[in-house]
C-alpha cells in the first residue's frame, strides 16, 4: 500500500516538476546552503511527500539540491529517495552513479585507507569494463572475488562484503545481514549502491565523495528514466540513440577545434577525464619508469576539484606527491616550472604538471615562448643521467578555441594532453561532459588514459554525445561574440570605477587567439587595518552580486560556470570553486562570465548604480 502511494506521488513529480530539474548543471548559490546541501532538499521534499503536494509552484520553491551534478541534482535525490522507501533505508544510504565500477572503487578506496579486507560476490557476470588486475596493480585495491548463483549464497565474510547484481528494472532490493554493499548495475543507466546496517553507515561521506571527485550521479536523464521504471514497476527501453553518429562528430569537432588528428577521449565530466588522464599517467609510470617517485605538480589556488582530486589519488598511492606550483598574480608560472623541474631532476622523479591556461581566477597567460622552453629544457639528475622529461596537462577550459598541440603550434614539442570541461563552452552549459586529447608525442600516453576512462566507467552518455554533437560546432563563435561582450563590459567598468583592479587577458594576448569571457573584479576598500579592508572588501562583492542578480535576474545569476549560451554569471572563487583550497590561496574577488547572448546595456546601467551607491 504504502509502495502505491509512494509510486503515484513520484509520477504527479513528474509532471510538475520544474524543467531545470532535466536541463541545469549549475546550481544558484544565493538559495545553497552548502552546510545543509544533502539535507535540505530531501527534507523539505519529505514534507511535501507527507502532505501529498506534488503542485508545480511547491516542487519550485524547493532549495537547490547538493552540488552541480557531480554530487547530486533533484532527480538524483528523488530516485534515491524512492528507493530507499522501497527497501526501507535512510535515503542517505542510498547513492546513485552514472558509472557501474566507480561505487566498488569507493568502497575499495576506502577499505584501503582502512586496511580493510574486501570480498566481491556477483551473480551473472561482472562488468565488462572491470579489470580486477589493473584495480590491484596501478590503484593498490585488494579484494576477493567470488561468483553466486544468488544473493542468498553470500557467506559471512571478516571485512566488506559487496554484492553485485545485474537489472533491467528498479525494483526491491533482495539484502541480508552478510550483504554490507548491494549495487545494482542498470546497462546504459548506471548503478544504485545500497549501503546496508548502521555500522556501514561512516562509508557515505566518503562514497559521495568518490562520487563528486571521481565521477557524477546518474545523470538526469538517466535518473527520470530509472523513475519512470520504478512508477510502472517495467524494464527499462531499448535505447535507440545514434551515439556513434553522434560520438564521431564528436570527436571530429574536438580533432578540428584543436588542430590535431590524434584520439580524443570524451568522459562524463572534467573531473572524470582529470582523473583518467592522473591514473593512466601513473600506470605508464609504473610501467617504464619503475621505482621512481611520481610528483603532480599542481597550483595551490587552482579549481577546487583539481587540488582535492589530485591529492586524493596521491593519498591513495606510495610513490605519488603533490608539489605546488605558485603560478599568477606575484608568482610567474614560467619561472615556477622551472625552479620545480631543477628539483624534480635533481630528485630523478616523473613530473607530471597540471596547470590551466589562462589561470583561474586571474585570467593570465605565461610567455608561450619560454613556456615551450623550459618545458623542453635537457636537465640532468645528480648523478648525471638524463632526468625524465615532464608531461604538461593543460587544463583549457577558459580558451578551448586556442592551439597549443597541431604541428607548429605553441606546445607541439613538449608531451602535452589537454583537457576542457564540456560543461562550459563545447556544450554551452547543457552538460558534463569534459574531452581531453594530446599531441603526437602523448600517443601511446592517450592509450593508457583510455583504459583507465573505461575502467571507471567514465565515458560520456549517449545524451551528452548528443549535446556535444550540436554544440561543438558553434562554440567558436560563442566564444568570439561572448569575447567581444566581456571586453566592452570591461572597459566600461574600467571608465567608471578606475580604482577596481581587473583581471582580464590584453588587447595583444587577445590578438593572440586568448578570448575568454571570464574576469575577475578586485573592488576597491578602505579601512585603517588589514582585516578591516578584506572585510569591506568582501561585504561590497556580496553588494554587487545581490545587485545584479536581483535588478536582473532574468539573466544575472550567482552561480558557478562559464561558457553558458545565455546572461552573466556571477561568483566568488573562494567560496566555490575553491572551496577545498588552503585558506591562504584563496581568492576573495568577484569572478564574473559573459555570454554570447546578453543585455548588455542593462548590466551596464545596473553596474552604473552600483558605483554610485559605495
Amino acid at each position: 500500500m504504502e509502495d502505491n502511494i509512494m509510486r503515484n506521488f513520484i509520477k504527479k513529480v513528474l509532471e510538475n516538476m520544474p524543467i531545470g530539474w532535466l536541463r541545469t548543471t549549475t546550481h544558484r548559490l544565493d538559495i545553497y546552503d552548502e552546510k545543509l546541501a544533502k539535507t535540505q532538499f530531501l527534507e523539505q521534499f519529505e514534507n511535501l511527500y507527507n502532505n501529498q503536494n506534488s503542485d508545480a509552484s511547491a516542487l519550485n520553491e524547493l532549495p537547490t539540491a547538493y552540488d552541480y551534478i557531480r554530487l547530486g541534482h533533484p532527480l538524483s535525490c528523488v530516485l534515491e529517495w524512492s528507493i530507499a522507501k522501497l527497501n526501507n533505508l535512510q535515503s542517505s544510504n542510498v547513492i546513485s552513479f552514472q558509472s557501474k565500477t566507480i561505487p566498488i572503487l569507493a568502497i575499495l578506496r576506502n577499505n584501503v585507507l582502512d586496511n580493510k579486507n574486501t570480498q566481491i560476490c556477483y551473480s551473472g557476470q561482472l562488468p565488462e569494463c572491470f579489470d580486477s588486475k589493473m584495480l590491484q596493480a596501478i590503484y593498490g585495491y585488494e579484494f576477493e572475488l567470488k561468483h553466486v548463483n544468488n544473493v542468498e549464497k553470500v557467506s559471512k565474510f571478516h571485512g566488506s562484503t559487496i554484492f553485485i547484481s545485474q537489472e533491467n528494472s528498479i525494483s526491491k532490493a533482495n539484502l541480508n545481514q552478510n550483504i554490507d554493499f548491494y549495487i545494482s548495475m542498470y546497462s546504459n543507466l548506471g548503478s544504485i549502491l545500497l549501503v546496508n546496517g548502521k555500522a556501514n553507515e561512516n562509508y557515505i561521506s566518503e562514497i559521495q565523495h568518490v562520487r563528486r571527485r571521481e565521477s557524477i550521479a546518474m545523470t538526469p536523464a538517466n535518473c527520470h528514466t530509472s523513475l519512470k521504471s520504478l512508477i510502472d514497476s517495467s524494464s527499462f527501453e531499448s535505447n535507440k540513440d545514434d551515439v556513434e553518429t553522434n560520438k564521431k562528430t564528436v570527436l571530429n569537432s574536438i580533432n578540428e577545434i584543436t588542430n590535431t588528428n590524434t584520439k580524443a577521449l570524451v568522459a562524463s565530466s572534467g573531473l572524470s577525464i582529470q582523473y583518467a588522464i592522473m591514473m593512466g599517467l601513473i600506470h605508464d609510470a609504473l610501467e617504464n619508469h619503475k621505482g621512481k617517485d611520481i610528483k603532480f605538480i599542481v597550483p595551490p589556488n587552482c579549481y577546487g576539484g583539481t587540488n582535492d582530486q589530485a591529492r586524493r589519488v596521491a593519498a591513495c598511492t606510495d610513490n605519488v606527491e603533490i608539489i605546488d606550483l605558485p603560478v599568477d598574480g606575484e608568482n610567474n608560472m614560467v619561472q615556477s616550472i622551472d625552479l620545480v623541474l631543477n628539483t624534480m631532476a635533481n630528485q630523478d622523479a616523473i613530473p607530471y604538471i597540471i596547470a590551466e591556461i589562462p589561470t583561474n581566477p586571474r585570467v593570465e597567460v605565461p610567455d608561450l615562448i619560454k613556456l615551450k622552453d623550459v618545458l623542453c629544457k635537457k636537465r640532468e639528475t645528480i648523478s648525471g643521467e638524463m632526468a625524465i622529461a615532464p608531461v604538461f596537462i593543460l587544463d583549457q577550459t577558459f580558451c578551448p578555441n586556442v592551439h597549443f598541440l597541431g604541428e607548429g603550434d605553441f606546445l607541439s614539442t613538449v608531451k602535452t594532453i589537454s583537457f576542457a570541461s564540456g560543461s562550459k563552452f563545447p556544450s554551452g552549459g547543457l552538460c558534463t561532459a569534459g574531452y581531453c586529447v594530446g599531441n603526437t608525442k602523448t600517443e601511446d600516453l592517450i592509450v593508457k588514459i583510455e583504459k583507465h576512462l573505461k575502467l571507471c566507467d567514465n565515458e560520456a552518455t549517449n545524451l551528452q554525445y548528443d549535446i556535444l554533437a550540436k554544440q561543438l560546432p558553434t562554440m567558436n563563435q560563442r566564444i568570439t561574440d561572448a569575447y567581444k561582450n566581456t571586453r566592452e563590459f570591461v572597459n566600461f567598468i574600467h571608465s567608471h570605477l578606475p580604482k577596481a583592479k581587473i583581471n582580464f587577458v590584453s588587447e595583444e594576448m587577445a590578438a593572440q587567439g586568448f578570448t575568454p569571457s571570464v574576469f575577475s573584479l578586485d573592488l576597491p576598500t578602505k579601512g585603517n587595518t588589514t582585516e578591516e579592508k578584506e572585510a569591506y572588501k568582501r561585504a561590497l562583492n556580496l553588494k554587487l552580486i545581490n545587485l545584479m542578480i536581483s535588478e536582473i535576474p532574468s539573466e544575472s545569476k550567482y552561480c558557478v560556470s562559464y561558457g553558458q549560451l545565455k546572461g552573466c554569471y556571477w561568483t566568488i572563487p573562494a567560496t566555490s570553486t575553491q572551496g577545498t583550497t588552503k585558506e591562504g590561496d584563496k581568492d576573495y574577488i568577484a569572478r564574473v562570465a559573459l555570454s554570447p547572448d546578453i543585455d548588455l546595456e542593462r548590466h551596464k546601467e545596473v553596474f552604473l548604480s552600483f558605483v554610485k551607491s559605495i
